[in-house]
């Protein structure tokens, strides 16, 4: 009997994508995970004192910044765009099986619900928040507001919202391609 070499496995990269993911699947998860960009960008930019448009007495004047609440609006950017990040998963290896690096559980596969319900419901969340966000857009509580911004700056501020209209419809797209493919492929 010959000998033989034991089989090596090439570990795949967890950045990578994974076979059978379609091309909407990927320009999906990504522009999910873009779509949040440019408000955390607007929102770094107020924390650092650029002027917003908003009128002084109102919280987001730029005589307010930069102040400890820099601190949350950095904060709430980085947050938002980890969670936006996560869509990633959603067509990337690491989506599927979990890092070796991970307690315990590191390199185990991903069960395709653990992944499809909470990315569903997050869809489904961010959806209705952003529609209902776009229909009292002009509220007199919210843009309405004689100390909210008014011209260009106005127009620089729901340029930097407009996207997140997208996040949850994209999120959606993708969860479903995921699920498909995950029930498909195993």
């Amino acid at each position: 009997m010959p000998i033989t070499a034991p089989a090596t496995t090439t570990p795949v990269p967890l950045l990578t994508t994974v076979p059978g993911v379609s091309r909407t699947a990927r320009w999906a998860a990504k522009g999910a995970a873009l779509t949040l960009v440019p408000t955390g960008v607007w929102r770094t930019a107020v924390a650092l004192g650029m002027p917003s448009g908003f009128k002084e007495g109102d919280l987001l004047h730029a005589g307010n910044f930069p102040s400890r609440y820099s601190f949350y609006l950095i904060g709430l950017s980085v947050f938002a765009e980890l969670i936006g990040l996560l869509a990633l998963g959603l067509v990337q290896r690491w989506g599927e099986v979990l890092p070796p690096w991970v307690p315990w559980l590191g390199g185990r596969r991903i069960p395709p619900l653990a992944a499809v319900v909470p990315a569903a419901t997050g869809a489904a969340l961010v959806t209705v928040i952003a529609v209902a966000g776009a229909l009292r857009w002009n509220s007199p509580h919210n843009m309405g507001d004689a100390l909210a911004p008014t011209g260009p700056a106005l127009w620089v501020m729901n340029a930097c919202y407009l996207p997140l209209l997208l996040w949850g419809p994209l999120l959606a797209v993708a969860t479903a391609a995921y699920w498909r493919r995950r029930r498909l492929h195993g």
